[in-house]
């Protein structure tokens, strides 16, 4: 009896694992953004650009994107730099992967920002510092003010990093 109650819990499990794998969110490093074979630019100094303002633009606007990535629930670490909100909260933000970047730095190539929206804001306090952002992110070019992005995500938590 003990065999056919393992045999069919196992069984069960068997048919169970997949699907709660497949609603968890897949911890992703920004370097999984980037299609293997392209190098983004180096990151430079504010000093480097005050010296070279020609250069303080948006490089590689047609960098390209990992197309495999649309859809996928994943995890990312990074940075925001805040589009959209109200006086407590931010709704819509860019994710960058290094502080600073779209404000003090020209922005990222493409394949290297996420426009985030989150319908339930971030607050102020906790956009200074690093975050984790869960959702699906979709292969989608956006032009806007601040920058060229290639990802966009419906963010389901915004956590900070630390």
């Amino acid at each position: 009896m003990r065999l056919i109650s393992a045999v069919f819990l196992t069984a069960i499990l068997s048919l169970i694992a997949p699907q709660v794998l497949a609603d968890e969110y897949q911890t992703t490093h920004w370097k999984e953004l980037v299609p293997e074979g392209y190098k983004p630019p180096p990151v430079r100094s504010q000093a480097f650009y005050d010296a070279n303002p020609e250069l303080a633009i948006q490089p590689e606007l047609d960098a390209p994107m990992v197309e495999s990535l649309d859809g996928k629930k994943i995890k990312i670490p990074g940075y925001v730099v805040q589009l959209e909100g109200d006086a407590e909260k931010v709704t819509q933000f860019l994710l960058v992967p290094y502080f600073g970047a779209c404000v003090h730095v020209p922005p990222p190539p493409p394949n290297q920002i996420v426009l985030v929206d989150f319908a339930d804001g971030v607050k102020y306090e906790d956009t200074f510092d690093a975050v984790w952002v869960e959702g699906t992110i979709e292969v989608k070019r956006v032009e806007g003010d601040v920058a060229v992005v290639g990802y966009r995500m419906t963010a389901a938590t915004v956590t900070p990093y630390y």
